[in-house]
């Protein structure tokens, strides 16, 4: 069987839980189960601490990469100048403020200035950058920033529609509540080219 770090791609392997974190979590998680008033050797909860540790790593794994260069490793020269849209991208992340997890569907374009990228690396992006402690807000903006930043194209927008655990599992407990951000550079600050945009993804 071939090594995982030459079968796997990098974000692939940064999935995988490092030992040596998984050791220092283990002992912490466990102290959190027994101050939250459980016993963490009952049966059930003798493996909890291992596996949250693991868990936790594999829900934070985007800071173990570098989403620009997802981008860099597809980028193509193409005379192309319309809009490309990659929408409905499942994305999933947790908020800083609680913990607690927050998805939805993320809607992202761009219009190239000489350069494309591969589809499948505009979802990539936005994988790697919900895989930290996040604020939709912030989120937002991150994924813009890179492919702005990484592309240089005449502009980008992003949309993100998400519920957040934080408000539907505690606080307010408002179970159908969604939350919209947007964020655009370039010609998409153009109302026009927004509306498009915005009519393409069928909002």
């Amino acid at each position: 069987m071939m090594d995982k770090d030459i079968e796997m791609k990098p974000w692939d392997v940064a999935k995988y839980p490092d030992k040596e974190v998984t050791e220092k979590l283990i002992p912490l998680y466990s102290q959190i189960i027994d101050l939250l008033g459980e016993d963490v050797h009952r049966e059930g909860l003798i493996k909890t601490p291992e596996r949250v540790a693991k868990a936790m790593q594999f829900l934070t794994y985007g800071y173990k990469l570098d989403p620009s260069d997802v981008l860099k490793s597809a980028i193509f020269d193409e005379d192309y100048e319309q809009m490309v849209i990659v929408k409905d991208i499942d994305f999933f992340s947790m908020c800083e403020h609680h913990m607690l997890p927050f998805f939805g569907k993320a809607h992202v374009a761009y219009i190239p200035q000489g350069k494309i990228t591969g589809l499948s690396k505009i979802a990539r992006v936005v994988e790697i950058l919900s895989r930290r402690l996040q604020i939709q807000e912030r989120l937002t903006t991150q994924i813009k920033d890179c492919i702005q930043e990484t592309l240089h194209p005449q502009g980008v927008m992003v949309v993100l529609e998400a519920q957040h655990m934080c408000m539907q599992m505690r606080g307010v407990e408002k179970m159908h509540s969604i939350t919209t951000t947007s964020d655009f550079s370039g010609v998409f600050k153009a109302a026009a080219t927004r509306d498009e945009f915005i009519k393409l993804i069928g909002k």
